[in-house]
């Protein structure tokens, strides 16, 4: 599989993760930072943020991510990694995810 359809799906599994107390998926909220699949299309590492350092749900919510991007055909690596730089803001939503929450 070549990277590019890798990456559009590791996009849809994203936005397939929610966090409980937000009825917004993680891809749209912006929380993912960066997608990287290697040349061999074997592994992959996702930088990610969360909405606040000390959200609650942070272990389960990257678990998840984790896990429903593992079922990803041809991928035998996934690498998440937790980030706080830049710090997350309201903006870095897209617009759907704004008007889903009435911002």
């Amino acid at each position: 599989m070549e990277k590019i359809a890798i990456e559009e799906k590791v996009v849809d599994m994203l936005r397939t993760v929610f966090d409980p107390e937000i009825p917004v998926n993680v891809y749209d909220l912006g929380l993912i930072y960066r997608i990287e699949v290697s040349d061999d299309c074997s592994s992959l590492d996702v930088d990610m943020t969360l909405t606040a350092p000390n959200c609650p749900a942070a272990d389960f919510i990257m678990e998840d991510v984790r896990q429903k991007l593992m079922t990803i055909e041809g991928l035998k690596d996934v690498n998440v990694n937790l980030v706080f730089e830049p710090e997350w803001t309201k903006e870095m939503m897209t617009e759907e995810a704004r008007e889903e929450l009435g911002f």
